[in-house]
């Protein structure tokens, strides 16, 4: 038996060109390397042939499975080439937006608290979160034997006081040294509130932290009263936990008010049942001490004064028991606000 090989190979070569699937390369590679396939035949006709022939049919067979083998691997390559292209992204299509963050609850109950002061005329400032002893305590008419002074109840720095020679710098311990600040920069009249983060070494349990955070507010004027005072926080209670609040004002003690008093509010109203009362704020008139620390006329000022820990507003509002929450960034939680 004779072969056109030349033949062949232009058939073979014709039909790879025209192979686009991974069944289509399989039925080209039975059709000429299976067991009934056109090499196959071309090998077993060795044994028929004359021995003159042998040799060029034996190239022959070899050579043409050498291309069938060379042209499957080249469109088994382009086979899966393509198939990578079908399966890419296509970009033309929508994709799948990512989940998006909000506000954090301190943050967003911090915001509230100053939009309500801001739009009944309080401007908003930022203070130094590290202070000099006479910003936060000797500023505000607090004592030098003040239990607060203490190093249990603050964080002192080792960095010097440049202002005060042999005192420490310290992170505030409350919102209030920037009346100081304020009025030591700007006359009256005023109406300011101070936002910020301050520490104190509290140990860390469901109510306390050591860094949390408070809004101080700050109005003076040559004539202020109490009754400006409550009204101003009877309107503030009203807006951020609604017109049926019930508040109370208690006689109380701060170094830098006088006369002082702390807010309460009826607990029944939030739905909180272990108590009637909860204190929320504590407030009063500036004491002339301060007045004078700041440098201001003796006499000619007056004004009022109140500091609020933004998480334990937030807590109330929200009814939430415990302070850590809002720190621990577990999503759950944070989720639902």
């Amino acid at each position: 038996m004779t072969w056109n090989f030349l033949e062949i190979e232009a058939q073979i070569k014709a039909e790879a060109q025209a192979i686009g699937t991974a069944q289509d390369l399989e039925t080209f590679r039975l059709k000429y390397l299976g067991k009934k396939g056109l090499v196959t035949a071309v090998f077993a006709s060795l044994g028929q042939a004359a021995p003159a022939d042998k040799a060029a049919i034996g190239k022959g067979a070899n050579d043409l499975k050498k291309l069938v083998d060379s042209l499957m691997t080249e469109r088994a390559g382009w086979i899966n080439s393509v198939k990578k292209i079908d399966e890419r992204v296509d970009i033309s299509l929508p994709g799948t937006a990512p989940a998006l963050g909000h506000a954090h609850l301190l943050t967003q109950t911090l915001q509230e608290i100053t939009s309500i002061f801001e739009r009944m005329g309080f401007v908003s400032a930022e203070t130094p979160e590290i202070e000099t002893e006479f910003n936060n305590f000797t500023g505000l008419n607090i004592p030098i034997d003040h239990p607060s002074r203490d190093a249990f109840d603050t964080f002192y720095l080792d960095t010097e006081d440049p202002s005060s020679r042999g005192r420490r710098l310290l992170l505030r311990s409350h919102t209030s040294p920037g009346q100081v600040r304020i009025m030591k920069a700007h006359r009256p009249p005023l109406a300011v509130i101070v936002p910020g983060r301050v520490y104190r070494p509290d140990a860390v349990d469901a109510s306390h932290s050591f860094m949390f955070h408070q809004v101080e507010g700050l109005l003076v004027d040559e004539k202020v009263s109490f009754c400006e005072l409550k009204g101003l926080l009877t309107e503030f209670c009203r807006r951020f936990f609604g017109p049926k609040v019930i508040m109370r004002f208690r006689p109380h003690f701060f170094p830098f008010t006088e006369p002082s008093a702390e807010v309460d509010i009826n607990a029944e109203i939030l739905g909180i049942q272990r108590k009637k009362w909860l204190e929320i704020l504590g407030c009063g008139m500036v004491n002339p001490r301060v007045f004078e620390a700041a440098g201001y006329p003796k006499g000619q000022y007056k004004g009022l004064a109140f500091g609020m820990g933004v998480e334990r507003m937030a807590m109330l509002k929200y009814g939430i028991n415990d302070i850590r929450l809002f720190y621990e960034n577990d999503a759950r939680f944070l989720s639902q606000f």
